[in-house]
């Protein structure tokens, strides 16, 4: 699915999201297994080790563009949803492996969230999960401040613990309303 007419079809899949979770399954297939290395150098699957539902991004840790918008909503809703006794995980998948790797993502990425995990792998590994998310990537151009600018996947993929997509939501949603529907899927114990 890709193109105009795909994000169509997601952002309808998302505005459409269920009263309940699980009564409707995504219209269409994404996600599935990827094998990752995260910022700390650890291999990390698409599942959560800890147990959290997970909010995943495709991005980069420098981007000047749609990551500094998405970013930090999801990490409002982590902490939020923390505080309602649901813990979520914020994820981000580079885009930009030359200059996301292990070591020097996290500075970035802390400056959003403390708990945030930055993934990158070799090309074919980052290739597989792309695919697997209906994620393309390709330079824009290079700026002279921020260096190479990426066009890349934008949406936030709402994961159960396992990696299950469960939604997916457009970045220029509020985080109310990110928290409002993670809750409908991840459940809402502790509030």
């Amino acid at each position: 699915m890709r193109g105009l007419l795909g994000a169509t079809l997601l952002m309808g899949a998302v505005l459409a999201a269920p009263a309940q979770a699980g009564n409707a399954p995504l219209p269409f297939d994404v996600g599935g297994p990827f094998e990752l290395t995260d910022q700390n150098g650890a291999r990390r699957s698409q599942a959560d080790p800890q147990g959290h539902g997970q909010l995943l991004f495709f991005g980069y840790a420098t981007c000047p563009g749609i990551c500094s918008a998405a970013m930090p909503m999801m990490a409002d809703a982590v902490d939020r949803l923390a505080d309602a006794g649901i813990p979520v995980t914020p994820v981000m998948i580079t885009v930009d492996p030359e200059r996301d790797r292990p070591g020097e993502m996290n500075a970035p990425l802390a400056r959003y969230h403390p708990d945030f995990i930055g993934l990158t792998g070799s090309e074919a590994e980052l290739q597989a999960a792309y695919d697997a998310y209906s994620v393309e990537r390709e330079l824009a151009y290079v700026d002279p401040e921020y260096g190479p600018v990426y066009t890349h996947g934008a949406f936030v993929y709402l994961l159960d613990a396992k990696g299950e997509v469960l939604s997916l939501f457009p970045p220029i949603l509020s985080s109310d309303r990110v928290v409002e529907l993670a809750r409908k899927y991840l459940g809402s114990e502790g509030s």
